[in-house]
Order: structure tokens, then sequence, then C-alpha cells
């Protein structure tokens, strides 16, 4: 019976249709992707409406195409430019720039694919074999497991400060500052929000996240001029060699497993995962010191961090039914204009379907390697351009991405904002990374604390009342006192 069922799957997969999509797919994800402030939620959402013709499989499998090769795609632009493509890519923009600027991009952009390709197949391997038990450990998270694992990955900020740990902690406070701006989510109360309506929604990841690492660059070109800065740094024909990757799998496989791990824990995704890998990749690694100043294993443990996500992601939408993130959302809208409806019905009722789409999502890897690698090295040719003519272009894409998100002048001058605060920071060595860490991180550390004290009566012994918990105050404490420990080395 087992067998027969495999059969049917691989004959709704085997057929051009399947395949074109999902080939079709990955293409744009990875091209939209790497346009800064276009956004893989943004690339899936348009998409949508083209599969409503096609047959459930061939459609579904075109919007993970995108998915997957979006969550890449982030990485190009922030390699090539200091402009991460997507909110997921940002982390990748702390070695993988320098390392452009030492005229290691193509090793850059190379263990970024491969990385990435890594932690996309083993996500996929989650997936399919332990959609289960990461479902089952995945519901066992409550508001107050949530905010003990926020509090461990805000930790990483002593990693990313490097020798500035007190301007570190300036930058991650003014970061969490930020964040609170907008409308309280619990009570629905005005925060320094001084009557503009633009303000009560807060300020949107993206225009933050485009005008804090690509802007300040453009600024310093155009107010220092410096000599011999006329032309990016040449992309080297040599690419990554195995001993460097190789060097670097065990790192890939951690950061991997980090994110099939917060994939699989709804409402987290790629960016917190990237972070954290980051900075356990940091933690553990004998070239620590090299991190943030052009080390591939950094690039490797934040590309493995953000695609590790993309597979398990799917493991509460097809196990339990529940969207992980907005882009499975998305993906659940797709099953139900089919007429299916994820959870275990699915698996008792279209068994066949679900083993169609585990054959395409193993397929996805392999597809995304050779995307990847034509677009690494098309994409790659902006390096060429010189300065002044590259340097409005970026501006631009940027203006359109920050734009694009709410179709909003105001986000547009939220970008221009974030760069010059980008520019100052840069000026004082006050690390730009705790910033975007501690936005990020500081609305889900809040509204869990806030959920978490509402339902325990503001008892703070929630917060100790699982094993869950437990453990991720102890990788807190261990992590505190590693960062001491070596600030006092």
């Amino acid at each position: 019976m087992t067998i027969d069922l495999i059969l049917e799957a691989v004959g709704l997969v085997a057929n051009i249709q399947s395949i074109a999509a999902l080939l079709i797919g990955v293409t744009i994800g990875v091209v939209v992707g790497a346009i800064p402030g276009m956004s893989t939620t943004m690339a899936v959402a348009l998409t949508l409406p083209f599969t409503f013709t096609l047959d459930p499989v061939t459609g579904i499998l075109l919007l993970l195409g995108v998915y997957k090769g979006g969550i890449f795609g982030g990485s190009l632009t922030a390699i090539l430019i200091k402009a991460p493509g997507t909110p997921a890519a940002s982390c990748t923009v702390l070695d993988g720039w320098p390392l452009m600027q030492k005229g290691q991009g193509r090793k850059a952009l190379d263990m970024a694919l491969f990385a990435s390709c890594t932690a996309d197949f083993i996500s996929n391997l989650a997936l399919i074999l332990l959609a289960g038990v990461l479902a089952s450990f995945a519901l066992s998270f409550g508001p107050p497991e949530f905010f003990t694992l926020i509090v461990f990955s805000l930790t990483i900020i002593a990693s990313v400060s490097g020798d500035q740990i007190a301007k570190g902690l300036v930058a991650a406070g003014l970061g969490l500052l930020l964040a609170t701006v907008g409308l309280d989510l619990i009570y629905g109360t005005e925060r320094f929000v001084y009557g503009n309506a633009d303000l009560m929604s807060g300020f949107s990841l993206v225009p933050v996240l485009i005008g804090l690492f690509a802007l300040p660059e453009i600024i310093a070109y155009f107010v220092r001029r410096p000599e011999g800065a006329g032309t990016a740094a040449k992309l080297e024909a040599v690419g990554l060699k195995w001993h460097e990757y190789k060097s670097s799998l065990r790192t890939i496989i951690k950061g991997s497993f980090i994110g099939c791990i917060l994939g699989a824990i709804p409402g987290l995704g790629a960016a917190p995962a990237a972070f954290l890998s980051y900075g356990e990749a940091q933690r553990s690694s004998k070239n620590s010191k090299n991190f943030g100043k052009g080390e591939l294993e950094g690039v490797a443990a934040s590309e493995a961090g953000n695609s590790g996500v993309a597979g398990s992601t799917m493991i509460p939408l097809l196990a339990l039914g529940i969207p992980g993130d907005v882009i499975t959302a998305i993906l659940l809208g797709a099953f139900m204009i089919h007429g299916l409806k994820p959870g275990p019905l699915l698996f008792e009722q279209n068994l066949s379907l679900v083993y169609a789409l585990f054959i395409g999502i193993m397929l996805s890897s392999p597809l995304l390697l050779i995307v990847g690698k034509i677009a690494s090295r098309y994409i790659g040719k902006v390096a060429t351009m010189p300065y002044s003519l590259l340097y409005p272009v970026v501006f631009v894409l940027c203006a359109y991405g920050a734009f694009a998100i709410n179709n909003s002048l105001f986000d547009v001058t939220v970008m221009v904002a974030m760069g010059i605060l980008g520019f100052v920071m840069m000026q004082l060595s006050i690390p730009a990374a705790a910033f975007l860490i501690a936005f990020v991180l500081g609305p889900l550390l809040e509204d869990n604390f806030r959920q978490a004290m509402l339902m325990s009566g503001s008892d703070p012994a929630i917060f100790f009342r699982s094993g869950i918990c437990w453990f991720f105050w102890a990788l807190t404490v261990a992590s505190v006192y590693l960062a001491i420990r070596r600030g006092s080395r």
C-alpha cells in the first residue's frame, strides 16, 4: 500500500509542469529576494493568484520554490552592496560585506549558497522524518517559554559587539526603545506616537534594516569621496574551496538544526534563527575574533540558520494546520483554495499528495543550488560598477523597497532617518547589529512577557514553570558568563 502511494506521488511530481513550476518559483524567489525591500512574503503573495488554475501539487510547489529562493536571494545583495534583500539576510551582512571589501566576495557568495542548500536539505529531511515530534514540541511553547528563548537570543548582542560591549548595550537599548513605538498590542494604547497616524503601526522592519546597513555606506562615500574608492571590490575568479566548506560544515549543520527547531515554533521566523545560529557559531568557533571582520564561518552560520527555517515552518502547517509565520499563512490559503485542509486529516485523506509535496520539496534543494550559482554569477556583476553609478542605483532600489512595503512615503523618510543614524553610529564605532537584533526581538520579548504576566496574575514564577524555561535560563547564564570571561581576558 505504501509503495503504491509513493508511486502515485512520484507520478504527481514527475512531470514537466511540476518541475517547471518549482524551477520558476525558485528563480522568482532568488531574483525578488535580491532586491532590497522586496520581501519573500511579498513575492509569495504576488505569486499566489497564478496558482489558481494549476493543480494543487504544481501550485503549492510554485509557492514553495518562491519561498526557498527568496530566503537565499537576500544574501546576494547583502554581500555585494551591504543592502540585505530580506530581513533574514541582515545577519549575513556582518561578515559578507567585509569579505567583499577584502576581495573575497566570490567565496562569500559560494559559502552563502552552499550553506543555504545544505541547511535547506536538512530542514526538508526534518519536515519528512520529524514532523510529528517537532510539531508536538512546538505546541509546548507558551509565552513564558517564548520569553526565555528571546532573553537567551538577546545575549547574541555581546557577541556581535566585539570589544565594544558598552556601546553595543547602548545600541541595543536604543533598538528596544524604538521597537516600543506604536500601538500597544495588549491594550491598544498609543506609545510615542505624538498624534502622528503613521507612527501608530510602529516602524517597519525593512525601512529600518535598509537604512541602518545600506545608506551609511552611501553617505560615507559621498561625504568623504576617498581616493581609490571609485570601483567596488572585484570578485575574484576562484570560488570557495572544498576544505573551506568542510571547515565550516560543523557550523552549518549546527545552524541548520537551530533553524529547524526555531522554524517549527510558530511566530519566530528566519531572522532570529540567523542571529541565534551566528551567535552560537561565534561562541564555539576557534576563529571567533574574526567574526564581524570577514569570516566565512560567520556567513555559513547566518545562512544555515535562516535557510534551516524554510522546511520546518511547514511542520506545524502540515501536521497541525497551524501557520508558523506569514508565508505559511499564505500557503494555508493556497491549500484551502484547492480544497485541502492541512492537519491530521490531510495525512489520512490525501497522503499521496503529501508524499508528492515531500518529493518536490527535496527537489528544491538541488534546483536552488543551480539557480543560485547562476544568479550569483550574473548579479555579481554589479560589483564591477563604479561607485558613482552603483550607489545612486542602490539608493533608488532601497527607496523603492522601503516604499513598496506599505506604499508609504513615511517609510522612505524612516529609511533616510535610519541611514543618518547608521552613519553616526559608524563614525562612533557603535555596532549597528546590536541595534538591529534588539529592534527585531524587542516586540517578541515585550509581548510574551506581558502575556505571561497576565496568565499568572503578575507572578514571575511562571517563567520557571517548565523544563524548557529552565533550559533557556541555563543557556542564558552560561552565555553571559562566557561573554564576561571573554571580555575580562
